[in-house]
Parts: C-alpha cells; structure tokens; sequence
C-alpha cells in the first residue's frame, strides 16, 4: 500500500476541480403540516417552516457561495431566499426544474390512509421493488436519480473548485448522498431520514464523490422538532 492512500485504494475528488455542494431541504411546508403527499405541487412554507429557515439563515450569515440554485417550487425557493439575503454578497437565487422532488403523480394531495385504500397494488409493487416502483402517472426513485443526478452534473461543471449552495427536497437530497457515495440501494436509500432544512455536503468529481456531513440540523435544537417525512419513503414531503 502506497503511504497516504485509504486501505481501499479509494482516490478523492481533486478539490482544485470537484465542487463542494451544501444540499438543504426546504422548510416544512403546509401540506408537511398536513400530512398530505405534494411531490411537484407548489405548495408554500408553513410559519413553522418559515421560522425554520430564517434559523438556518442565522446559522450561515456571512457565508460565501460561489452559487446558489434552487428547485423552482415555493417551498425550496421561499427557503433560499430567506437564507439568501443573510448570505455574503447577497447571492441571486438561481431556479432550476431539475432540482425538483420526486413526481408522485396520482398521489398528489393525499394522505396515507388514502393512498392504502385507493392504490393497494402500487403499495405492493413498492415494497417489492422500492427502487424501479414509479408513483401512479409519476416518477420512480430511478427517474428521480437519474433526473435530478444530472442537474448536479450540470452545476458540478459549471463551478469546479467552487463551493456551491443547493436548496431542494428530501428525494434530491438522497440523489445527492446517492452520488458521493457511488450508488446506494433501494432499501438503504429509504433509511436515510431528512429533517426540514438539514444541512447535507457532498463533495462531487468528475468520477468520484465523498460525503461530508449528512443532515445537519443543529439550528432547529430550540424550534420545534422537524419534519423528517417525505414522499419518498411513504410519508408526505
């Protein structure tokens, strides 16, 4: 074994050309309040998600980005942009489609009493395949992955060597941890738990990833507890 190099003959990302991303899911929104599922509908912070973001802004005042995007839903840009005005510089937010949540189709608005009695059998085929199982007329994690992986790819290109924030929803945020880490499988992937603006860094290569820091919400300790559903493991986003 070479000195320096892990036992795994693993290589990090160079950082002088890998981008660091700070992945924060938005705050809870009134359907997290409600329960109900909302994938790609735009639905607004709750006031507790509003107090939520404006503690993660005080958390991060005064920190430089290089840049900062965000899902173009209420609920992620109304978190970005209350961080925002705290930020160094006063950054533009950015939108981009491509950092959306998971579509849930048909299951938009529903809670998960409904969903058991109106869609028995896509429950069934989600817990034999949670990976490939796409939400009637929705997306799968796989369509979610793919997706929301090359948005990354877009921004990681766009800003080598930079450090970049990202405002988005608990799905992106496993893409993200998904892609540091070289993959994860379905069942793994619904085990990782995503409060409401939990801080999650990934530092992403050209061919390689490593995880920083995952869910990281130390600025909600004095709020009340944050919402860790979502609709990719069967509760409401």
């Amino acid at each position: 074994m070479s000195r320096g190099r892990p036992p795994t003959g693993f290589v990090p990302p160079d950082r002088r050309s890998a981008t660091e991303f700070w992945v924060v899911r938005h705050g809870e929104s009134t359907w997290n309040a409600d329960g109900r599922y909302q994938g790609q509908t735009d639905v607004p912070l709750s006031h507790v998600g509003i107090l939520q973001a404006s503690s993660l802004a005080e958390r991060l005042t005064g920190q430089h980005f290089d840049a900062v995007y965000s899902s173009d839903l209420a609920r992620a840009s109304q978190t970005a942009e209350i961080v925002a005005e705290r930020l160094s510089g006063h950054p533009t937010v950015q939108p981009d489609p491509g950092l959306r949540e998971i579509d849930v189709g048909e299951l938009s608005g529903l809670v998960l009493a409904d969903i058991e009695a109106r869609y028995p059998d896509y429950l069934r085929d989600l817990r034999a395949d949670p990976w490939a199982t796409r939400r009637p007329g929705g997306e799968s994690m796989a369509d979610l992955f793919a997706r929301c992986g090359a948005a990354f790819e877009r921004l990681r290109a766009r800003h080598p060597g930079g450090r970049v924030l990202v405002f988005t929803h608990g799905g992106v945020v496993r893409v993200a941890v998904g892609l540091a880490l070289g993959g994860i499988s379905g069942n793994a992937w619904a085990r990782l738990s995503v409060t409401n603006t939990s801080i999650t860094r990934v530092l992403l290569g050209e061919r390689s990833g490593t995880l920083l820091g995952f869910n990281d919400d130390a600025h909600l300790e004095n709020l009340i507890e944050a919402t860790e559903a979502d609709d990719v493991l069967g509760q409401a986003t």
